[in-house]
């Protein structure tokens, strides 16, 4: 990965496409996964900065079981932690054998456009769109596992103190294939959240494919 070449890249865009637009670069190949940002242009879209932690795009790089698989996303929608809607490119930049050895993300805050197509009119549905806009874009790892634990509660459909075995393996699977414990200490976090033992987590992750996802 040539990162001299990728902040020029990252220079040029932010400056063809003006302040609204952030593009960052993460290294999949530092040893870092809590610090994966190695260039950022406009990095108060997000307020992020060069050494803040991986986007759930990331850890699920990181994470996934083929990497080579990874399929690059564009004109999908996220929220910063303020609200503000994005929409986004994610590119995976790969070595010669075809596996990701960083990630190159386009993030164009487009709140103001849709705050101009309200003044003046319901030309386009901008409130389905809205709704389209998947996670939000953590500030850091704490972040991003307290959004990844949420997100296995919706899964699952109810609350923790309602939850089975069987719901709490489910909801522990989806944060494993997820990367949420490639975060440091994550275990430890979601066993008091779900109420369980270290030896229990394991297991769990463990019977993950005895269970329908």
């Amino acid at each position: 990965m040539d990162l001299t070449f990728l902040k020029r890249l990252s220079a040029a865009i932010a400056a063809e496409f003006g302040d609204h637009c952030e593009v960052a670069v993460h290294d999949l190949l530092s040893g870092d996964r809590e610090h994966t940002i190695a260039a950022i242009e406009n990095g108060h879209v997000t307020h992020r900065k060069v050494g803040d932690g991986p986007s759930r795009v990331v850890l699920e790089a990181l994470k996934a079981e083929d990497p080579k698989a990874l399929e690059d996303r564009s004109g999908y929608l996220m929220r910063t932690h303020d609200g503000r809607i994005l929409k986004c490119a994610t590119v995976y930049l790969r070595d010669e054998n075809g596996v990701p050895e960083g990630v190159f993300s386009i993030n164009y805050d487009i709140t103001e456009l849709l705050m101009a197509e309200r003044a003046v009119g319901s030309l386009l549905p901008h409130k389905e769109e809205e709704k389209k806009a998947e996670n939000r874009i953590p500030l850091s790892v704490n972040e991003l596992l307290d959004d990844l634990i949420e997100q296995s509660v919706q899964l699952v459909g109810k609350p923790v103190a309602m939850m089975n075995k069987e719901d709490k393996i489910r909801a522990i699977a989806f944060l494993n294939k997820a990367g949420a414990f490639l975060i440091t200490r994550s275990g430890d976090k979601v066993s008091k959240y779900f109420g369980i033992s270290k030896y229990t987590l394991y297991s769990y992750i463990d019977a993950k494919d005895t269970i329908q996802n």
